[in-house]
């Protein structure tokens, strides 16, 4: 839904009918995961992607029997041998679409500005029911005020924690029911990507993680280099010394740190400060040789060994790279890895899942 935003509020804006198509459950090797949306306006315009081609020319009809029924609905799509080339997932995985039309949609104008302002919101939906939950309050109904109330309780504890997923709940409720299944999806602000060193490795990396969704700060004790000019697709620029701006600034377990300054007097005393925080990477730039006088000067710090498993130095998994593009995308490649399990090894070498959970 976040990719589709813009052209919701628009047609909203233009009171124009809209149906959503959003994945709500997948097996196997789906092509997109839950959460991933489609909707179709009635003068038949295409917003986003469930499938990444496999199966929007059905979704699409789906969409506009939505829009016409004014009913809310679940299909399943898979593979078969006789179906592979029509209408399903030729990669052979499975997945289940809810196809709501905007009629169906509780207080969307809200909720389309509150996932374009990075405000939390989460939406609980039944077909053609639904229930928003922000931190402070809750909208509509899924058609049993016992239903609201339990399903309210469960989704704000997704939402504190950036969840999304379907629970299971009695028709009243019960907490050991399964009758109704119920997509949770949560919208919480891009998670945080902090540069610390304003080089020309940094530039690359901001566009890279502004590209991954990421708010991208970049921060440097030198206001000569920390210049709108030089970072234009940094969110924000913090001329500050880094351990000093990172001991007053707001860190969580979906924050990534970029240490690019190499230099012994600005990353030793903000890796001291990093390494107790609950990012979920922690990078830092330099040779063989840096890292090794990294170490040893955090080590006589008295950084704890354990704490210094959570570095990954040098940064970035081994592409070869050279340029600051080719840097960033290394760098970026063991992000991801550090946040999905993966390995960082060819999938042409493995048998594993690709997509990990």
């Amino acid at each position: 839904m976040r990719d589709i935003v813009d052209g919701l509020t628009r047609w909203r804006s233009a009171g124009v009918a809209f149906a959503v198509a959003t994945v709500v459950r997948t097996w196997q090797s789906a092509p997109r995961q839950a959460g991933a949306a489609m909707a179709v306006s009635a003068q038949g315009e295409v917003l986003g992607s469930i499938s990444g081609g496999c199966v929007e020319g059905a979704v699409y009809d789906l969409c506009l029997s939505a829009l016409e029924t004014g009913t809310a609905h679940t299909q399943t799509f898979g593979v078969s041998d006789d179906d592979a080339f029509d209408v399903g997932l030729t990669c052979g995985g499975t997945i289940q679409i809810l196809v709501q039309p905007g009629v169906a949609l509780t207080e969307p104008d809200e909720v389309l500005a509150a996932i374009r302002d990075g405000r939390p919101v989460a939406t609980a939906s039944v077909e053609n029911a639904q229930l928003v939950i922000w931190p402070d309050r809750v909208a509509g109904s899924l058609g049993a005020p016992d239903l609201d109330d339990a399903a309210a309780r469960q989704v704000a504890g997704m939402l504190a924690l950036g969840l999304s997923g379907t629970i299971h709940l009695g028709r009243q409720g019960e907490q050991r029911g399964d009758d109704v299944g119920v997509f949770v999806q949560s919208y919480v602000p891009p998670p945080r990507m902090i540069i610390f060193g304003a080089i020309d490795f940094a530039a690359a990396m901001a566009r890279i993680g502004k590209f991954l969704g990421y708010h991208v700060t970049v921060c440097d004790a030198r206001p000569v280099f920390t210049t709108r000019a030089r970072f234009p697709d940094a969110d924000e620029l913090v001329v500050q010394w880094p351990h000093a701006y990172l001991e007053s600034t707001a860190v969580d377990d979906r924050t990534a740190l970029c240490v690019l300054t190499h230099d012994p007097k600005f990353d030793v005393p903000l890796l001291q400060v990093a390494l107790h925080t609950p990012a979920r990477y922690i990078g830092a730039m330099g040779s063989r040789r840096a890292h090794d006088d990294r170490m040893r000067r955090l080590r006589e710090a008295g950084v704890s060994e354990a704490a210094l498993a959570r570095l990954h130095s040098p940064i970035g998994l081994d592409l070869g790279a050279r340029t600051p593009e080719e840097t960033a995308v290394a760098i970026a490649a063991e992000i991801t890895a550090e946040a999905w399990g993966g390995s960082g090894r060819p999938l042409s070498d493995l048998e594993t899942p690709i997509h990990h959970t």
